[in-house]
């Protein structure tokens, strides 16, 4: 009798516990620095998410070692929903980049669901001869050996693109890595570097200004925010097959309890049906994920594909970081 009163105790307990949840702030880490193209997209979820789960949400950059280290501090994090991490394809990429990677990606995470997915665009300084994306390639063609191919550092959306842009024209081109994205653009807005291909959240309000100049767009079909709508895809400009995004999505240590992990998941669900997210989603040419991705069951599948992927394409490039 005492051991059934004992077991019912505590099951009530524990139902209460869950219910409770979130019973403080839930962090968010980000991995990359503040101001980048992932802290914003956290920064705006945070907001869409606050109003759905009752909670602050906090966001924590932990920059460094391509996202790795704020991976990495999640992956140890106590596993009790107030810890979580929003990170970009780098969750996929990191395993092939990294040799001493310190933690695995599909064992020591639970899947939340995707958040978005983020076209890229191929851009030039102001000061390319080239027009336009057949220009383009005739000049890559014509300047093999002296073309700089700026990106914000290893295993960043630029750098990945970039591999990928080479690897299908099969130029070499000289690599110049950043501490960022920021200084990676302000030196091709100098000058300093020929061309770069990097996210839309980081490229539509230079192009919309005029300062670099656009040539295409690295999605199977075309965009249609108003900035970005003329450019072809490179799939049509002659390299077929090329389709690269870069998406964002959601995780929690391995282990947290399935009634937060259930709790978070109806949150993110509501808050990518949240008008002002997507809007500002749309406004940077993103697009949110409303597809079976935003299930974990489904999230999780999809970044194994990625990494299965990515990894060929990594080795045979043969860039990689201790």
């Amino acid at each position: 009798m005492k051991k059934l009163l004992l077991a019912t105790t505590l099951a009530a307990i524990a139902g209460t516990a869950a219910a409770e949840y979130p019973e403080k702030p839930i962090t968010i880490v980000v991995p990359f620095a503040a101001g980048g193209p992932t802290d914003k997209v956290a920064r705006d979820l945070g907001e869409a998410l606050r109003t759905k789960i009752g909670q602050v949400i906090v966001i924590e950059n932990v920059g460094g070692a391509g996202g790795t280290l704020g991976a990495s501090k999640v992956s140890k994090a106590a596993p009790d929903g107030y810890t979580l991490l929003l990170h970009h394809i780098g969750m996929a990429t990191s395993p092939a980049l990294y040799r001493n990677l310190p933690y695995k990606t599909l064992e020591d995470f639970e899947y939340l669901g995707m958040i978005n997915e983020v076209p890229m665009t191929v851009v030039g300084r102001p000061t390319l001869p080239a027009n336009n994306m057949a220009e383009l390639l005739k000049w890559l063609e014509q300047n093999k050996g002296k073309i700089n191919l700026a990106n914000a550092g290893l295993g960043a959306a630029s750098h990945l693109c970039g591999l990928l842009f080479q690897q299908s024209l099969k130029i070499d081109m000289t690599t110049v890595p950043y501490k960022g994205t920021a200084p990676a653009m302000n030196d091709l807005l100098g000058g300093q570097v020929d061309i770069m291909c990097d996210q839309t959240t980081n490229t539509t309000g230079q192009i919309e200004s005029g300062k670099i100049k656009a040539y295409a767009v690295t999605t199977a079909k075309r965009l249609t925010t108003p900035a970005l709508a003329k450019l072809p895809t490179l799939d049509e400009s002659g390299l077929k097959g090329f389709n690269v995004s870069i998406w964002h999505g959601l995780y929690a240590p391995k282990g947290t309890p399935k009634a937060a992990l259930d709790k978070i998941n109806t949150a993110l669900k509501a808050a990518l049906k949240d008008a002002d997210f997507i809007k500002r989603e749309e406004a940077l040419g993103a697009v949110v994920v409303t597809d079976g991705r935003v299930n974990g069951a489904e999230h999780k599948k999809f970044v194994e594909a990625e990494i299965n992927k990515w990894g060929p394409a990594i080795k045979a490039a043969g860039q990689y970081a201790d």
